[in-house]
């Protein structure tokens, strides 16, 4: 999942009103030691959580991105989700679900399901929510997901049928779980079209473990417990949670510092987790990381590319598999993140399944290390005329206060050998975003955190001859073991596929994937439950925090 710019929309002036009369109350009485029970048998005492993320509309057709996919985790049901502390599948507002065939996913829902307007929720509510995702296709939605689906089928209230055009699809399930998966009420959703924010909240079209009760998009955000919520996760143990958005990384370490937030949760600087590690006031909490960092060559205008000048596969190649001689990997991860970020040799997260380093043993000293001489030799056993002339181009406001000095040093990697000159450039990200799939970067940065714990969420949305970069790679082969893995019920024959498809990639070096993130929440003392919560589904669930 990349993550998107925000759009900004009409926000009522009563609710901005309400929530900042709530904020300003918990926090000054954040300390206060009434732990009452509210009517869902949550803890009293608000917590006010702090993000840097940007949210870019509360409507699951229209977002793809880590700010947007927050607020939905916390106010949507999902009919398949994962519970704290495990990345695997279960149902959630289902009673049951799983393969009645090779190409049919049946799906029961609990009964007397409702949203907190009253509402019923059905399953037409279910077919109402994937086909309008199909149908509005937003470009910066997660419809995308939905490739392998045909049709979806309401024979009665409570049964979903999902249809699929291939069979057996070992991801489906985690895809029910992902951006593209929260139900909606179809009384107060477009079929057709995105509804604003301030709609779906007016609507109260909720049925999550919390519901909204006031917003101002990327400013303050007020949920209450949902008394009716019957998923897996069960009731939140804080009953109201408000969330503030800060522009700058600063200010919400300089909060979480001072106690004017209870947890701080994406993005802060790499230093300021350092210098937070050493307050006795808070805790920084590590949990397992799928982000990954990489470098996206463009196939048509990276040096040598297909639409150059001087246009040569074989050169092409040299020049990219210098790169991947001379990147190092240590010296980023420790000398720009202290340690938050790891280096990464693998195409897939490590930690799941499938995972191999296969870059490692291809490239750099074979070691993990960097190997100036090898990069040197690639090059000029293609003929390749150095120094090589790289347009290289990285968001300054995307992907964390350390991007600059991230590209910075990599910029220093390449040309201190003198087999690079680097014409390092950076672009704010409604713009770079546009411009990266038209063309307009030879090489650039983009970094990618993951839909659901999968394998595949790593490779498909990349390696595809038509894929999301839009960078022009293309080999059938790859394209051909990635539906095949797809659609591969045998874990261990799955597994060795998707260790092909890694050799395959590493080799052609679409992409150059260099570093991966743990997730990182720093919490004040006495708030526990973020523990629960960093887990390996890569979902932030506020239902799991509480004071102490």
């Amino acid at each position: 999942m990349t993550p998107l710019g925000s759009s900004g929309r009409r926000v009522r002036a009563t609710t901005a009103g309400i929530a900042v009369t709530a904020l300003a109350l918990t926090a000054c009485g954040g300390g206060d030691d009434d732990n009452g029970s509210g009517g869902s048998g949550g803890s009293a005492d608000a917590l006010i959580v702090g993000t840097t993320d940007k949210i870019t509309t509360i409507d699951p057709a229209g977002s793809y991105d880590n700010g947007s996919f927050a607020v939905m985790n916390q106010v949507y049901p999902f009919l398949l989700n994962t519970p704290l502390g495990s990345p695997e599948v279960e149902p959630d507002i289902a009673e049951s679900a799983d393969f009645t065939s090779p190409t049919q996913y049946t799906v029961t829902l609990k009964p007397g399901l409702t949203f907190a307007n009253g509402n019923e929720l059905t399953a037409s509510d279910v077919k109402f929510s994937f086909d309008r995702q199909v149908a509005i296709a937003d470009e910066n939605g997660p419809s995308s997901l939905l490739a392998n689906l045909e049709s979806v089928e309401a024979p009665d209230d409570t049964t979903v049928v999902f249809n699929l055009t291939n069979p057996d699809d070992q991801t489906f399930p985690q895809v029910l779980s992902s951006p593209v998966g929260p139900i909606v009420d179809e009384e107060v959703f477009s079929a057709d079209s995105l509804t604003p924010d301030d709609e779906i909240v007016a609507g109260n079209a909720f049925a999550g473990p919390y519901v909204i009760t006031s917003y101002e998009i990327n400013d303050l955000i007020a949920y209450e417990a949902n008394p009716d919520y019957q998923g897996l996760l069960g009731a939140p143990k804080t009953d109201t949670i408000n969330v503030r958005y800060y522009a700058e990384a600063s200010n919400l370490k300089l909060d979480i510092e001072e106690g004017a937030v209870d947890v701080a949760y994406r993005s802060l600087s790499a230093t300021d987790v350092e210098d937070l590690r050493g307050n006795d006031d808070v805790e920084v909490v590590d949990g397992p990381g799928g982000e990954i960092r990489y470098i996206v060559f463009n196939f048509n205008t990276q040096p040598y590319g297909a639409t150059t000048a001087e246009a040569d596969p074989a050169k092409a190649l040299a020049v990219r598999q210098a790169m991947a001689h001379l990147i190092d990997r240590e010296e980023l991860a420790e000398q720009v993140y202290k340690g938050t970020y790891t280096p990464l040799y693998s195409y897939v997260a490590d930690g799941l399944t499938g995972a191999t380093d296969s870059l490692r043993g291809l490239y750099g000293d074979g070691q993990g290390g960097p190997d100036a001489d090898a990069a040197a030799q690639v090059l000029e056993a293609a003929g390749v005329e150095t120094p090589v002339q790289l347009s290289l181009q990285y968001s300054n406001d995307h992907y964390g206060p350390s991007s600059g000095d991230e590209y910075a040093l990599i910029k220093d990697q390449l040309e201190s050998t003198g087999l690079f000159t680097v014409d390092l450039q950076t672009t704010e990200w409604t713009q770079y975003s546009e411009q990266r799939t038209a063309d307009t970067y030879p090489a650039y940065q983009l970094g990618w955190f993951p839909d659901y714990s999968d394998a595949d969420n790593y490779l498909a949305p990349f390696f595809l001859t038509e894929n999301f970069l839009s960078n022009h790679y293309d080999n059938q082969q790859v394209n051909d073991l990635i539906l095949q893995q797809l659609s591969t019920p045998d874990e261990a024959a799955r597994t060795a596929l998707i260790e092909q498809i890694q050799d395959l990639v590493a080799a052609d070096l679409s992409t150059l994937p260099y570093l991966q993130g743990a997730q990182i929440a720093v919490v004040r003392t006495g708030v526990t439950g973020a523990e629960d919560t960093l887990d390996a589904s890569f979902k932030f669930r506020y239902g799991a925090l509480e004071r102490a």
